[in-house]
């Protein structure tokens, strides 16, 4: 998956991420709030609640990695450590393994809920 920010002050304001096809792409504010969305024409034959629900991870994954970055940019600042960790900020590895985690769960399943009778 690509992601990367959208830059225009020392912290962007939106951050963009693809999934792992380039398939669907959004653009978020630092909150993961969508600002705009783009899906290739294929996609919108799927079913709309899984495409819903990609997006809606990849919006939640925007904004842990804007956390990341918002992390990163206070630590550089001189922010304790003590004091950082009260931001609830995310770490690069508590993202990493949730997006595992979504990952793994995204690729389990079933491409129909209809089960043979």
């Amino acid at each position: 998956m690509g992601g990367k920010p959208v830059t225009g002050s020392d912290f962007p304001t939106e951050f963009t991420l693809s999934s792992r096809t380039g398939a669907i792409v959004v653009t978020t504010t630092e909150q993961g709030l969508p600002r705009a969305i783009s899906v290739e024409r294929d996609r919108l034959r799927e079913d709309p609640e899984l495409l819903a629900a990609e997006i809606l991870r990849l919006c939640r994954q925007s904004a842990a990695r804007a956390g990341i970055e918002r992390r990163a940019q206070l630590q550089a600042a001189g922010l304790a450590p003590e004091l950082l960790a009260l931001t609830g900020l995310p770490t690069t590895e508590e993202v990493t393994r949730q997006e595992y985690v979504e990952e793994q769960e995204y690729e389990s399943e079933p491409d129909s809920w209809l089960r043979p009778i």
